[in-house]
């Protein structure tokens, strides 16, 4: 026998390697999972699942979860210099800048007395569920790199999101869906926030990990449904002749990418199937519809809601939903008020529905915004903010009715306990069983994570 070349043994090698890959990712396409990267996890986990509800455009705080009496007194009058000299502002720059009070009253709720504007009613009645982070502070005062940084960990666009980073690192539990799936909803009142699919992108990690976002109208993905005339068993001798075709490239090029085409093909064709049962609301009980107020997928925030517990149960890792109406730089008191009537019900309803379920203690529930909103008046607005604002937690392993962290007096810095968007991201990691400092890919000579050079665990909230 001839002796093997090095560059044939290599080669023939590789494609020994790869054939094993490519049959235990086949063998995983067969049952629809996929183990994670994290195996096992790090430490116990307390949560298997995120939905976050993300209030795009720059939520108020003073509107909503942070009530502040002394702004309220300072009314109209010039904002101190001390809060804003030197500062970052938008907008505002260079304005006359005043105090501008809070548009809503506060009330006390639940057996907890957590503080929550009036415009959250039946928000409210979930109090005990929540841990309100009001130490929020973020690095960008611009909606698009605020949301890159809230969704990658970094303002630099390109990285993968965290829903990304969680199924990268666990896996997919579903055996007919995506482990992340987004879905968007708009609403009448204030400037409709643009949404850009590279904020749910994977970035370099492999495509498989990124979300698939849900249409409210018509198919959830598009072309989920088959041409006139052609039937499922014709449909799947397509997939199945472009996946022979796939393998055989895959063996003579070893691309991982190749592997993932594989798996989308055998997932897309399984959810034209599973698809249409997730989108159907009539197995739901009347008491059901009744608490989020819909009967369809109606493109709603309610309605997301609900296919959002219904995505939970099926196994869906990651379920991220957007609603594009909190950008107030005018008539703040009547666009907040309108905007969270958008939403209040859908929270509340999603919050109950899944502890009624026994599915919050292992879902973390995830309310906020890219940013928060200045103490001074832009007009009857509010301009964006990134010293200061909040957001809150729930079910997951996280102690509810209780706030951590405060901004100061008037709302501008945080300044106790402060939580920064890396350090939210760390907990999240910790909740699903994940060390984010473990959680990490080498690309382009460096190792890189959800966290990027900061984060840590906010144990203090931690049941």
């Amino acid at each position: 026998m001839l002796p093997l070349s090095r560059r044939l043994f290599l080669r023939r090698s590789a494609q020994g390697l790869g054939g094993v890959a490519l049959l235990q990712m086949l063998a995983s396409a067969a049952d629809g999972k996929a183990r994670g990267a994290v195996h096992p996890l790090h430490f116990a986990p307390k949560a298997k699942r995120v939905i976050w509800l993300y209030m795009a455009g720059g939520m108020s705080h003073l509107e909503t979860f942070d009530p502040k009496p002394k702004l309220a007194a300072l009314h109209g009058k010039p904002m101190p210099d001390s809060f804003t000299k030197g500062q970052q502002i938008a907008q505002l720059q260079g304005a006359k800048l005043n105090c501008f009070a809070p548009q809503h009253a506060f009330v006390k709720s639940g057996k907890s007395g957590l503080e929550i504007s009036t415009i959250f009613p039946r928000l409210a009645e979930n109090a005990d569920d929540l841990c309100i982070l009001r130490g929020m502070h973020t690095d960008a005062i611009n909606h698009d790199p605020a949301h890159t940084l809230m969704n990658t960990g970094s303002m630099i666009s390109g990285r993968p999101s965290a829903g990304s980073w969680l199924t990268y690192g666990l896996g997919n539990e579903s055996d007919n869906l995506p482990g992340f799936i987004v879905m968007v909803s708009t609403g009448r009142y204030g400037q409709a926030q643009p949404i850009a699919a590279r904020q749910w992108h994977s970035g370099f990690l492999e495509s498989k990990f990124q979300g698939v976002e849900f249409r409210s109208k018509g198919d959830p993905v598009l072309y989920l449904s088959n041409p006139a005339g052609v039937s499922r068993e014709r449909q799947k001798d397509v997939v199945d002749a472009v996946n022979q075709l796939n393998r055989l490239e895959h063996e003579a090029v070893y691309d991982p990418e190749i592997l993932t085409r594989i798996r989308q093909y055998e997932l897309a064709f399984q959810m034209q199937t599973s698809a249409p049962e997730l989108l159907d609301f009539t197995k739901e009980t009347k008491a059901t519809l009744d608490l989020y107020g819909t009967a369809k997928v109606d493109g709603s925030f309610a309605g997301n809601c609900l296919l959002a517990r219904r995505l939970a149960e099926r196994g869906v890792r990651f379920i991220q939903l957007y609603h594009r109406d909190w950008d107030h730089h005018g008539s703040v008191k009547d666009h907040s008020m309108g905007t969270a009537a958008e939403v209040d019900r859908g929270v509340a309803a999603l919050l109950t529905d899944l502890k009624q379920r026994d599915l919050l203690k292992d879902t973390l529930v995830v309310f906020g915004t890219e940013f928060g909103r200045t103490p001074m008046a832009q007009g009857n607005g509010r301009d964006h903010h990134l010293a200061g604002f909040s957001m809150w937690l729930a079910g997951g392993g996280i102690k509810g009715g209780t706030t951590f962290g405060s901004t100061d007096e008037l709302g501008y810095h945080a300044a106790e306990n402060k939580t920064h968007v890396n350090d939210l991201h760390a907990t999240m990691l910790h909740q699903l069983g994940i060390d984010h400092t473990k959680l990490t890919t080498k690309y382009q000579g460096r190792d890189f994570r959800l966290t990027d050079v900061g984060g840590r665990v906010v144990t203090e909230i931690l049941s």
